[in-house]
């Protein structure tokens, strides 16, 4: 049976895997805006939709959508 790695060894070896992710991540974000475009879109969409529909020019009452 072999022998299991010792601790230098398990050291090494978590090391070198901790350098490997480092290495190969993906590179951080930009600062930038919180809220996505399709998700400013939608709420600008959605604010938007409150608007007059249609207006009754004969004394009858606006609706809202």
């Amino acid at each position: 049976m072999a022998e299991t790695a010792g601790i230098d060894e398990a050291a090494a070896i978590a090391a070198a895997i901790a350098r490997f992710e480092a290495e190969t991540a993906t590179a951080p974000a930009e600062a930038g805006s919180a809220i996505g475009a399709w998700q400013r879109a939608a709420l600008l969409e959605g604010v938007s939709a409150k608007g007059v529909v249609e207006e009754d020019t004969e004394g009858g009452s606006r609706w809202l959508s």
